[in-house]
């Protein structure tokens, strides 16, 4: 799946070690999905990575740009278990 990255997601997926593919699995094929409580355009996608200790990414993206244009990603160490 293509995205975007917006400048700070560049520099957090790099810094936790984030792949970009599990970032793209996670856009397109999430456990589940969560609206923001601040921001009506961003979605929250969640998805369990089992090569990182299945820990679950959360993905933080706006959904109303094409292609979606990620805010942040990092590993949501309170869903761990949860998906």
């Amino acid at each position: 799946m293509e995205f975007t990255l917006s400048s700070h997601a560049t520099t957090t997926i790099r810094e936790r070690n984030i792949r970009a593919e599990w970032i793209a699995a996670t856009l397109s094929a999430p456990a589940a999905t969560e609206s923001d409580p601040n921001d009506p355009t961003l979605t929250h996608a969640l998805r369990v990575i089992p090569e990182y200790g299945d820990r679950v990414l959360r993905v933080i993206y706006n959904r109303s740009r094409q292609p979606p244009y990620v805010v942040t990603a990092f590993f949501d160490r309170g869903m761990k278990g949860k998906l």
